[in-house]
């Protein structure tokens, strides 16, 4: 049975920046908030931009979704690299919000830094939020995504036996049902297409809510599990967690099934699991999905996957957003784009379960 405990509690940082924050909007509509959030991730992204912006080059596109509409989507390279002919290795990012929130231009730095740090071409895909399209929506497009990616290789210069996927929060629960679709032979769309080279998954939700209790089956007691000791933790407390999967509305959709790897690819089996490309993980020590994140690192060690597993001690889900001021959102950056390079250099599986802290 997994105990995780030891990675609990705030730092003394995290407590420091917490004291000078300003408290969150109370009392907003769900479109007020959605409206309000997405502008403040605009203008952080803009001021990053001024540095970042010259040295990429950024396209966009619409890529067509299986229901008619069209996805927003852009693509970044670094400028030095605009002119070269040869295909380059693709990063896809898929961003968090909790399906709720998010544009395509919130996640310009994060994308641009990627493609100046590893040299890869970045796909930046805005799949479409909650409340105005509900589950299935966001996986659908993603899946389209991918699928419209390789069929456009040649056009972008992107290499299609060179693609990593990756995500934050809510992103990465898309990009790990991707990976599990199409490794299960579950999306047809996608067993033809060229295996995934990686996956990076930072701060990852796996598991819907109401499905979460083979994650707490696999503790050691449910009174020292993140779920439990970080459900009133600061940014993604349990009830925003809650919020977050109620406005999914999948019970108006289907059944809930604790199997369901597109719903709940926490809760694969080892089997499962078994032969998934190389994983990075990315996990905040003060956060009710630390443990998920953790369990699901564990079972892939020890199904042979590679893994590379980071746990940022002491901080909440979320915390890149505050930049500078917290020492762990430079090296958030670096497993992000170590993550990258090492699952591209085709890493051997060590069957080592190894949490790292620095």
């Amino acid at each position: 049975m997994a105990d995780f405990s030891a990675y609990d509690g705030p730092s003394s940082e995290w407590l420091a920046l917490a004291a000078t924050l300003p408290s969150p909007p109370l009392g907003l509509s769900i479109p007020e908030l959605k409206e309000a959030t997405n502008a403040g991730r605009d203008a952080a992204s803009a001021s990053a931009m001024q540095t970042l912006g010259p040295q990429v080059q950024i396209q966009d596109h619409s890529i067509p979704a299986r229901d008619g509409a069209l996805i927003e989507a852009r693509t970044y390279r670094r400028a030095s690299d605009s002119a070269s002919s040869s295909p380059l290795p693709v990063y896809i990012h898929l961003h968090g919000g909790g399906f709720l929130f998010g544009t395509l231009a919130s996640e310009d730095p994060a994308c641009a830094r990627v493609a100046i740090t590893t040299g890869a071409l970045v796909l930046n895909v805005n799949y479409r939020h909650t409340p105005e399209h509900v589950y299935p929506t966001a996986w659908d497009d993603v899946e389209d995504a991918f699928a419209w990616l390789h069929a456009n290789a040649a056009a972008l210069g992107a290499d299609p036996a060179q693609v990593v996927v990756g995500g934050i929060s809510a992103g990465a629960y898309l990009t790990a049902s991707l990976a599990l679709r199409k490794h299960l032979g579950l999306a047809p769309e996608l067993v033809k297409l060229p295996p995934i080279r990686g996956l990076v998954l930072m701060i990852p939700a796996l598991v819907h809510i109401d499905c979460y209790a083979p994650v707490l089956a696999k503790l050691k007691d449910v009174a020292i599990s993140s779920f439990e000791t970080c459900k009133d933790a600061p940014v993604l407390p349990r009830k925003v967690c809650r919020l977050f999967m109620d406005l999914l509305k999948v019970k108006e959709v289907q059944a809930l099934d604790e199997a369901d790897v597109r719903l709940n690819p926490g809760n694969a089996t080892p089997e499962q699991v078994k032969g998934l490309p190389p994983t990075t993980f990315g996990i905040a020590g003060f956060d009710p999905l630390r443990d998920e994140g953790l369990l699901f690192a564990q079972m892939l060690t020890e199904a042979g996957v590679p893994t590379d597993v980071n746990l940022f001690k002491g901080v909440p889900h979320g915390f890149r957003r505050y930049g500078d001021q917290l020492s762990e959102c430079e090296r958030w950056d670096r497993v992000v784009e170590r993550g990258v390079e090492w699952a591209l250099a085709g890493p051997e599986a060590t069957g080592v379960f190894e949490i790292k802290t620095e």
